[in-house]
């Protein structure tokens, strides 16, 4: 079977159109961002989505659903003219929402209802789902800035490429990282390194220009590049030189 044309060299933005709006500052320790996506296709579209470390409440089709963590990629299929409308929370706060451990909704989707009850918002736009939000926001948790303060520190920090640096840097042993990672992010340190880190390697497929593999294999910690290039396959389900063919 040939390659879908439209999912080369950016074509998907002939098709879908994607926004993104900030929340407010009562919403902002909670949310990262609201998203929405349209799509118009004749023809029905594979459409690839690969994870990060974020819980999200989506509306979209008739339905209303939180999205646990996904430790893979997913294969979506669009078709005809529809929109979904989506709340990405900030990776580590959802646990009080939900009221149990995140890690019990990783790989699973849960109807909205039976975590913030049966009076969703009908209105899909960011006032609405705020406003909505705003009455459902739990209890403070200091754990929960725990949380966040150490996705945050794998995101912004390259160095970090080991579950033991950053255990150490956070001063907690590696089990009670992992333990924190499981009830507050819903996934494993050692996942969420991993993903940050190829990250790296889709903006420089962004940014253009021929990548030297086994040197930015290195950079990110990887002891050869085949590691890396499984890691990355498993991750986005196809090699790296074949998923830059996107961009």
């Amino acid at each position: 079977m040939g390659r879908d044309v439209r999912e080369l060299r950016s074509a998907w933005t002939k098709y879908q159109h994607h926004a993104f709006h900030e929340p407010s500052p009562a919403l902002a320790p909670w949310v990262e961002r609201y998203w929405e996506a349209r799509w118009d296709y004749v023809e029905p579209y594979r459409q690839k989505i690969v994870p990060y470390p974020n819980v999200h409440l989506v509306f979209g089709g008739g339905r209303a659903d939180v999205n646990g963590v996904r430790s893979g990629y997913q294969l979506r299929v669009l078709e005809g003219r529809d929109r979904v409308f989506g709340v990405a929370f900030r990776p580590g706060c959802f646990r009080p929402f939900l009221g149990a451990s995140v890690s019990t909704i990783t790989d699973r989707v849960v109807p909205a209802a039976e975590v913030f009850g049966p009076d969703l918002p009908t209105t899909l736009d960011v006032p609405a789902v705020e406003a909505f939000l705003l009455e459902h926001l739990p209890d403070d948790d200091p754990r929960v800035r725990q949380a966040v303060a150490a996705v945050e520190l794998i995101a912004g920090d390259k160095a970090v490429t080991r579950v033991e640096r950053l255990a150490g840097e956070l001063g907690l042993s590696v089990r009670g990282l992992q333990r924190l990672f499981a009830e507050y992010v819903g996934i494993g340190p050692k996942w969420v390194i991993r993903r940050y880190r190829l990250h790296e390697v889709t903006a420089r497929m962004a940014a253009g220009g021929v990548i030297d593999w086994a040197a930015l294999a290195a950079d990110l910690g990887y002891v050869d590049q085949g590691h890396f290039i499984r890691d990355f396959k498993s991750m986005f389900g196809e090699p790296p030189t074949w998923y830059a063919q996107r961009y």
